[in-house]
């Protein structure tokens, strides 16, 4: 499995971020620009994944991995995110809500 650092997310540029927390953790708040498809029901959204590589965060990393695993075995170019959306708020990155 793929991973990177929130410092290796902030860097880069073009590469489609999928948030797999549940809606009101990602409206808490979220990294700019990531799309929230919940881990919860992101078999019912696979059409909507991006065709290219693609990043995958939650809160903490966990739920992401789990993901990225799920998704690298029906052939999608994912990277987990080490440290999730708590590492990067910690990192003192910007936050949408």
């Amino acid at each position: 499995m793929k991973s990177i650092t929130v410092q290796q997310l902030h860097e880069r540029v073009d590469v489609p971020l999928i948030d797999v927390r549940e809606v009101d953790e990602f409206a808490a708040g979220h990294v700019p620009g990531a799309v929230n498809l919940p881990m919860s029901s992101i078999g019912d959204h696979l059409d909507e994944l991006p065709d290219g590589a693609f990043d995958v965060i939650c809160q903490v990393g966990g739920r992401s991995a789990r993901v990225v695993q799920a998704l690298e075995a029906r052939g999608h170019d994912a990277t987990n995110v080490e440290g999730g959306t708590g590492g990067w708020i910690e990192a003192g990155f910007p936050v949408e809500r």
